[in-house]
Order: structure tokens, then sequence, then C-alpha cells
């Protein structure tokens, strides 16, 4: 069997009794590392779990998924993965590719991104879609996902923005090389987000856009290490957030649509001033 097991958002005590079993008596276990982290990493596992753990990167993950699923149709392996197994589209990726390779496979599902944001008060069935706000660099600045926030607030609703990770990531000329020099980890922080989102709106605006999505006074979220220990959850003025620390990764953020009193209410308890929140 092939086991997907969610990790939940925390450390390594966040992962159900159920998965716990699985971990304990497969014959290989694997942690993917490349779409999340998690506090203590592949070290503070290996010690809760009492077993090795292989690190899957993005590459073992994306273009050796066989050697992951080798024999699996003979003995258990499992996939550890940070939050729910589903929380990536990469993981859709290997139930396709087990079931071309008649390899049975069971998830254990956990606590992801998707359903804890719920903990900044504002109410899920309350959002729509979710977008990812990558890094820009100095030749490319996407912003194709502006439509649909703005789909999101024409309707009312929340967005919740993924932002980017950079692991094992080459520059062009070692890639060109064949050069396997990697640069160091990046993860992008709420106000770097911030900055490319006010970016964003002021090229609207030199476009002659006036009905813009979300203005410089939107009421934004930012989350820093949700379901951890020393998570933040700070409220404010998306012009605020380019000054706000939200201290060490993960981070996501959220732009708000229209409010219910209660989740207002519980916004102010997180706001740098309680009474821009309305």
């Amino acid at each position: 069997m092939f086991y997907f097991i969610g990790l939940g958002l925390g450390d390594a005590e966040d992962i159900t009794v159920k998965g716990l079993r699985i971990v304990k008596a497969a014959k290989r276990v694997y942690l993917e590392s490349y779409t999340s982290i998690i506090t203590g990493g592949k070290e503070k596992l290996e010690e809760f779990y009492g077993r090795e753990i292989i690190l899957a990167d993005r590459e073992m993950v994306e273009q050796n998924s066989d050697e992951i699923l080798k024999d699996a149709d003979k003995e258990d392996v499992a996939l550890l993965v940070v939050g729910d197994p589903f929380g990536a589209t990469t993981h859709t990726d290997f139930i396709l590719r087990a079931k071309e390779l008649n390899i049975e496979y069971t998830t254990i599902h956990n606590a992801s991104i998707m359903n804890a944001v719920g903990c900044c008060g504002l109410q899920l069935y309350h959002f729509g879609q979710t977008v990812s706000i990558v890094f820009w660099t100095e030749t490319s600045k996407p912003d194709s996902f502006y439509d649909k926030i703005a789909v999101n607030r024409k309707n009312g609703f929340h967005t919740l923005c993924l932002l980017d990770i950079k692991v094992k990531e080459q520059t062009i000329e070692n890639l060109m090389r064949g050069r396997k020099i990697y640069e160091p980890p990046r993860y992008m922080p709420c106000s770097l987000a911030a900055e490319q989102l006010l970016e964003i709106i002021e090229n609207k605006k030199e476009d002659g856009e006036t009905d813009l999505a979300f203005n410089e006074d939107t009421i934004c979220v930012g989350l820093g290490r949700v379901g951890c220990a020393n998570q933040k959850i700070v409220a404010a003025k998306l012009k605020e957030f380019p000054c706000i620390d939200m201290g060490e990764p993960l981070h996501s953020f959220i732009i708000t649509g229209n409010m219910h009193l209660m989740e207002i209410d519980m916004l102010k308890m997180f706001a740098l001033e309680p009474t821009t929140i309305k």
C-alpha cells in the first residue's frame, strides 16, 4: 500500500494516531520537503517517530516519483506531507502514477492552511478562490491572480493568498551549465506580498483603471506560522503591511471581502488599530 499522510501545520506531534501507526510500520517513509516546512524539520520527526525518514525534494517528487513508489505494490511505503496531502497539486500526480502502476493507495488527512485559516475569525464559507503570489524579478512580475481577487471581491468573498516558497532553486546560469548549485531557501513574507499588491494597484491606476478590486485601505490579514505555538495574526490596512514584521515563515495573507459583524469583532482582536476594522 502507498500511504499519503498529512502532518498538520505545527510540529511532529500533529500527526494523527492512525498516521503515526502507519509511519512506524512502513518499510520506507519519505518527507516531501519543498511545498512547505514543519517546525523542527526532519530530525524532530525522526526523533518523535523513532525511525529514519528520507527527504523527498522537488526533483525527486516531480521527476523521480517512481523511486518513491518502487515496490509499494509489495510493501507499505508512506509519503509525509506538511498540512494535508492534497494541499498541493503535485500530490495528485502521485495518485495518477500509482494507478498506472496498479498500486493501491490510502490517504490520511490532516489540517491544512485551507481550513486552519479560520483561526483569524473569518468564516471559511466566506472565502472565494485561493490565489498564489510568487516572487517577482526584474524581468517577470506576474499579476494574473488579480482577476481572481477581483471576482472574489465583487462577490463579497475573502481571498486567501498563498505566498511563494523557493527551495532548491537554481540560477539560470547554473541551470544552463548543468551545475547542481542551489540558491538558499526563500519564503515570501506578508510584507513583500503587500508591496507587490500595492504595486499592482498603482499600475492599474496608471493604466487608467478606476474600478479597482481593492485599494490601499482595504483590510487585510497576515498570518504567520499557523498551527505553531508562536502563531501570529495581524489585521491592518494593506498599506500598513509593508512595515509589519510577521516573524519567521511560513506566512499567508488574506484580502478581506464583505464582513459579518462577528468577523469584524474577531478581527479587532488582532488589529493594529481596532477602529479601522469595520
